[in-house]
């Protein structure tokens, strides 16, 4: 494990950082699905930690490149789940207090692209170096994903009541046509 006093310092400094941004964008407006994934943020992160010394070091193995796959995928899923909720969704305040169900681009086919985003993040981190704490660790970040959209489903029922029990049924909750 790479846990020198400098990633220690970076972890703790980032921990209270995604703390407030947390408190700020969910749990303040009781959008309690920020709970959960501040515990999905907290595993990325060590992740990076861990991984970061291997990030290039065989850049062609196949291993290597299935993880900038995953890498990839995840910045288009998250960059796609982000400009559609913003274009479409009208939110007030924060960008995922949307107004509008958004059932458009990639949420005609999974209801959450952003956790969608971070689950293909952490394991393409994960397959940079895939030891044992990293995949305790990828674990942890799929479950604490799989709760947060369990926890925000509930939320969107309450916000959009028949609207999204019917979205319910056509889409899948991360990866589209599977799960």
């Amino acid at each position: 494990m790479n846990l020198s006093i400098t990633n220690i310092f970076i972890f703790i400094l980032v921990t209270v950082l995604i703390a407030v941004f947390s408190w700020n964008y969910s749990i303040r407006d009781k959008r309690l699905h920020g709970i959960p994934r501040f515990f999905s943020f907290e595993s990325i992160i060590l992740l990076l930690i861990l991984n970061l010394k291997e990030w290039f070091s065989e850049p062609f193995s196949f291993i290597h490149i299935l993880s900038w796959i995953f890498l990839i995928f995840s910045a288009v899923f998250g960059l796609a789940g982000w400009i559609l909720l913003k274009r479409k969704g009208k939110s007030e305040g924060a960008f995922e207090n949307t107004t509008v169900l958004v059932q458009t681009g990639l949420y005609q086919y999974i209801r959450h692209p952003l956790y969608s985003s971070l689950l293909l993040l952490g394991t393409g981190i994960m397959l940079k170096d895939p030891g044992l704490p990293q995949i305790i660790l990828s674990i942890i970040n799929f479950i604490s994903l799989f709760i947060t959209a369990k926890v925000e489903e509930k939320e969107m029922l309450s916000r959009f009541g028949d609207e999204y029990k019917k979205y319910k049924k056509t889409t899948r909750m991360f990866i589209p046509y599977i799960f």
